[in-house]
């Protein structure tokens, strides 16, 4: 979360292993009390205690807009708030309803163009998105890209592939299999 790359009060920690995957945080100041909530409507929070007043303060939560809702568009599609409508399909994908997406009912799915040809179908480089819902993927940590496009190709419900070390161009591959929903396309910075 970006946001969240900005407090520095905070010491994050991210664990991931064959247990498990975490998130915990310290904070730098022992005098002072944080914790982050998910709330009944999926809202994650962060409260800090006020002791004058003992009780806890929301300082911050997320999502703030619209696209930040989890599964806002359909599947095959992006959420943009720099467009109107917010959903659009993407490239390779047209509205399953093209009336109602015309009428401004844009929560539907997409479908692909055409139908896939395993092997030989291609891959579209999408730039500046948040990565799909990870609800179906294979995971393999030695891969390089080059390596994970392969295995994709490989495997006929293989929908996308990326690059787990984006940052630093590391290995590590993540493959979508299947249907992928809950992509956010971001200006670019």
């Amino acid at each position: 979360i970006p946001e969240m790359q900005q407090w520095d009060d905070i010491i994050s920690n991210f664990t991931e292993n064959i247990e498990e995957v975490a998130y915990s945080f310290r904070l730098t100041d022992h005098n002072f009390y944080s914790r982050l909530t998910i709330s009944i409507v999926g809202q994650l929070e962060r409260f800090t205690w006020d002791p004058r007043q003992q009780k806890w303060n929301m300082i911050w939560s997320m999502p703030t807009d619209t696209c930040g809702v989890f599964g806002i568009c359909g599947p095959y599609t992006y959420c943009d708030m720099s467009s109107s409508p917010v959903c659009n399909c993407i490239k390779g994908f047209q509205p399953l309803y093209p009336q109602e997406w015309e009428s401004g009912d844009v929560a539907g799915e997409c479908r692909r163009k055409t139908p896939l040809n395993c092997g030989r179908d291609e891959f579209f480089q999408l730039m500046n998105i948040k990565l799909p819902a990870t609800t179906a993927t294979i995971v393999d940590k030695r891969l390089g890209v080059k390596e994970c496009e392969e295995k994709c190709r490989e495997n006929c419900n293989c929908t996308a592939y990326a690059n787990m070390d984006i940052q630093n161009g590391g290995p590590g591959c993540v493959i979508w299999i299947g249907e992928f929903r809950d992509i956010r396309k971001y200006t670019a910075a």
